[in-house]
């Protein structure tokens, strides 16, 4: 086969589809998670600190460092198993181990993460859970060990699967300040479909965090926004009938379009995440293929009574404030129309006005070239008198007379020799 150069980014984007796999896992046992996002700019966050924070945990158990710049890493530390892996505005930890602790969902399964390491992370806690995978025959004691561990109205509980799994959250944090998630595997099925299943929860879990952080985007946007309706209302309203400032009117709704968009900038990175998590959220969820368990609420109903709803909400506010956009664009299109209008009506009034002094002036010119062919005739006829004065004698003629028949003459030379030059001008 000849040889042929390859795009520079090919192997890379090739292997970008490789380059998460799934966690093998066995049951029983048991699972640390840990999501951390700087308060804010987080997508614009210092990368090299969270690999430097990374390096700080593998440096502790003697573990191997990961590939300078990379995104993602999986190894061992100590007894446990690392998974790490960096995303657009956080990065997540998760530690796996064999075997289960003897108390559910023991907070001491976390001190796998040193409280100093803890407490130098460059980030806050996004949200953090304890997994606790059991190997289950049957449905069996499934029932009452999810009403013993989950609070029992937030409780979520499904098969999945085909019911290799049978996997229960209530979503609610732990008094160690942990979510909590249990599930129950059937003797026969592997560990890279348990490692799937658990790598589920955790997604569901993180994503459905970052995406109420929309919703409280939203919620904090409430006074605000009710600022802006009540300015447009006010400058609409002043609009109806006849403005006596429309420069003012203008410049108030130019001012209040300024300070909408300028929201929706500051806003729509946060809204369109929220969008993204959102869809990941319920496409995990789908994935499961859930069936009911003993006619408990799925995950999938769970979130249709609690999280759509606030996804709604992020959507609405996000529409609302758009509109508002509109709204302002609108009258200021409206604005200057009218004001474009009054202008052509005064620019109409001023060109009439100019026209009757051009009149005026035209009038005015025609009789100041009567009298000034009167003038230039008066002088021309002194002049014509001078240069015939010889004559009289020679002829016997007065002068009163020579001028009497000078003067026609010399009007009607001057009237012709003036109009021409007019016509000429014109």
């Amino acid at each position: 086969m000849p040889a042929i150069e390859d795009h520079p980014l090919r192997y890379q984007m090739a292997n970008e589809l490789h380059a998460r796999p799934f966690p093998a896992v066995a049951a029983p046992s048991r699972a640390a998670y840990l999501a951390i996002k700087p308060a804010s700019n987080a997508a614009g966050r210092d990368r090299e600190a969270d690999r430097a924070h990374l390096i700080d945990l593998l440096d502790r158990f003697g573990a191997q460092h990961p590939q300078p710049g990379a995104t993602h890493y999986f190894g061992k530390i100590g007894k446990h198993e690392l998974k790490w892996e960096s995303h657009t505005e956080f990065v997540t930890y998760t530690v796996f181990g064999e075997g289960v602790a003897e108390r559910p969902f023991d907070a001491a399964t976390f001190a796998v993460f040193p409280e100093d390491w803890l407490e130098a992370a460059p980030g806050t806690r996004v949200t953090s859970a304890l997994i606790r995978v059991e190997v289950a025959d049957g449905d069996d004691g499934i029932a009452e060990k999810a009403r013993d561990w989950f609070v029992p109205e937030s409780l979520a509980i499904s098969r999945v699967v085909g019911d290799d799994l049978v996997v229960a959250g209530d979503f609610r944090i732990d008094p160690g300040g942990h979510m909590r998630f249990a599930a129950f595997a059937r003797p026969h099925v592997g560990d890279r479909r348990v490692g799937r299943v658990v790598q589920r929860l955790c997604e569901i879990e993180t994503y459905k965090a970052m995406s109420m952080l929309g919703l409280s985007r939203a919620r904090s946007l409430g006074p605000k926004m009710a600022e802006f309706d009540r300015k447009l209302t006010g400058l609409l309203e002043n609009m109806r009938g006849a403005v006596a400032h429309p420069a003012e009117v203008l410049e108030g709704l130019l001012e209040v379009s300024a300070e909408i968009e300028n929201t929706i900038a500051q806003s729509t990175f946060r809204f369109g995440a929220t969008g993204a998590y959102e869809t990941i959220v319920n496409q995990r969820i789908a994935v499961l293929r859930e069936e009911r368990f003993s006619g408990r609420q799925t995950f999938g109903e769970f979130m249709m009574r609690r999280f759509d709803p606030a996804m709604r909400t992020v959507k609405s506010t996000e529409g609302r404030l758009q509109a508002m956009s509109d709204r302002a664009l609108r009258a200021g299109d409206l604005l200057r129309t009218r004001v474009d209008v009054e202008r052509s009506a005064q620019n109409q009034e001023l060109l009439t006005s100019m026209d009757r002094r051009a009149d005026l002036q035209l009038r005015l010119q025609k009789t100041v070239e009567g009298l000034s062919v009167v003038a230039i005739s008066y002088y021309a006829v002194n002049l014509v008198l001078n240069m015939t004065g010889p004559l009289e004698e020679a002829f016997g003629i007065s002068k009163v007379v020579f001028a009497a028949l000078a003067t026609p003459i010399v009007l009607g030379i001057v009237w012709y020799l003036v109009n021409r030059i007019r016509r000429n001008m014109e």
